[in-house]
């Protein structure tokens, strides 16, 4: 790390990568408008991908997919890490036998493991839980293979994905394959009879989506997450997209 780079008490630049898609940021600041309160940042290129200060409706990515599920013991998939508050609320599940989280950005997955963010040591030392450095949507693609490459052709019976801002604002163009009818095929192939598919989006519930994810599973719902944004004083709102395979 470029320890130049780290400006004052009150913001420091905890680390900066390329990536193939684009400038990767961690950072952490304190909030005056807040008491100070310490917020830790990530963004890719000019994109803030994952804040700190709000993350209920990631944690209830992961409550709200898990509690489709009926009996226990279940395995899941978390797409994408980010400050891993969808893992650390799945592993409060103690119906949750393992937990594989996939991240195409190592870096991400080495401030876990370097504690470099808060819930790093935590998820790291839940023997249920493996990080892996992988492409998700390259993985969806292939059900042969599938999410675990230590066991091909594993299956899960829960898959919480939180990469794209939504279905419709991607990070990278080649994600949009994923989002199709085919490729939504693919992902229930992964998944067992029951099971469930959750979704975050960024933005209001998508009629067309909710069109082409009902083509692939059953029970699709868009749930509305509301949640306080205490920087604008105001109420906030987001997505889970909730789909049972049948």
């Amino acid at each position: 790390m470029d320890l130049s780079r780290v400006m004052s008490t009150d913001f420091a630049e905890l680390d900066y990568r390329k990536t193939p898609l684009g400038d990767l940021v961690l950072r952490r600041r304190k909030v005056r408008e807040l008491d100070g309160l310490e917020v830790f940042e990530v963004k890719l290129g000019e994109a803030f991908l994952m804040s700190s200060l709000f993350h209920e409706v990631e944690v209830a990515l992961a409550d709200l997919g898990i509690s489709r599920l009926e009996g226990g013991d279940f395995d899941v998939v978390v797409g994408g890490l980010g400050l891993g508050y969808t893992a650390r609320a799945a592993l409060k599940h103690a119906s949750v036998r393992s937990l594989v989280v996939v991240d195409f950005l190592l870096p991400v997955i080495e401030w876990h493991k370097q504690g470099l963010v808060p819930l790093g040591n935590e998820i790291t030392a839940d023997p249920r839980c493996r990080l892996v450095h992988g492409d998700f949507f390259a993985l969806a693609a292939e059900p042969e293979s599938g999410f675990d490459l230590a066991s091909p052709g594993r299956r899960f019976h829960a898959v919480l994905l939180d990469i794209d801002h939504s279905p419709k604002n991607l990070l990278h163009e080649r994600h949009a394959g994923f989002y199709s009818e085919e490729g939504l095929r693919r992902l229930a192939s992964h998944i067992y009879p029951g099971g469930v598919f959750a979704l975050w989006s960024d933005d209001a519930p998508d009629a067309e989506f909710l069109t082409v994810l009902k083509k692939a599973f059953t029970g699709c719902e868009a749930h509305v997450v509301r949640f306080h944004n205490p920087l604008l004083e105001r109420e906030s709102a987001s997505t889970v997209y909730l789909a049972r395979r049948s």
